[in-house]
């Protein structure tokens, strides 16, 4: 008996999504690696089990498949920013933690390199915008959890202090990318402390 048009559409519908994962998957640990520039759309379908063809059926190029990739992994990133956060007994541990969970892999300056393409490929902003939004609005809530979780507060507010920190940690990020030099845990943690206030409450 064959399967209904419905049924076949689900099937194709999932088969795609796989496929898409896939690719993304495959396509991240090389980018990681190796960067943009490094990787071929040849070496991300053989990574997959996939064919060069469907790089392009699904994301139309390898630019805008990198941006894709890259935007998935900072989101994953600020996870593992917001698990270090809570994980912190002082506030002083909380930007430790947060800037080494932001800087111990190279998905941030990944997509800061995603964000500079933004400048040639105009028709890519939006994707690297939607993850601005939601970087601001994840990080905003995770800093009000952190506070309550504590007892902290914050005199600029949970909101302007998310983006102060992602400000600090991209700035840092971009130097990296432009300079190549090393990442310097001390510099980075004097960075965001500069503009990252989470203080106990009785110290106001």
């Amino acid at each position: 008996m064959e399967a209904s048009p419905r049924h076949h559409a689900r099937a194709t519908r999932q088969g795609g999504r796989e496929t898409r994962a896939a690719l993304i998957d495959a396509a991240s640990e090389l980018f990681l690696a190796r960067g943009l520039s490094g990787v071929s759309i040849s070496e991300i379908a053989r990574a997959a089990d996939r064919f060069p063809s469907q790089v392009t059926y699904y994301f139309g190029d390898k630019e805008t498949l990198f941006v894709e990739v890259s935007c998935r992994d900072v989101l994953i990133v600020r996870a593992a920013i917001e698990r270090a956060a809570e994980r912190a007994r002082t506030p002083e541990a909380a930007v430790r933690g947060m800037v080494r969970a932001a800087l111990s892999s190279e998905s941030i300056p990944s997509f800061v390199e995603a964000m500079l393409l933004v400048r040639r490929r105009p028709d890519l902003a939006p994707r690297v915008s939607e993850t601005f939004d939601a970087l601001h609005a994840e990080a905003q809530r995770a800093a009000e959890s952190v506070l309550a979780r504590h007892g902290w507060t914050t005199p600029a507010g949970p909101a302007a202090q998310s983006r102060a920190f992602w400000s600090a940690i991209i700035g840092v990020a971009l130097e990296r990318v432009a300079t190549g030099a090393a990442f310097d845990a001390r510099a980075a943690e004097d960075a965001v402390r500069a503009v990252l206030s989470f203080v106990p409450a009785e110290s106001l």
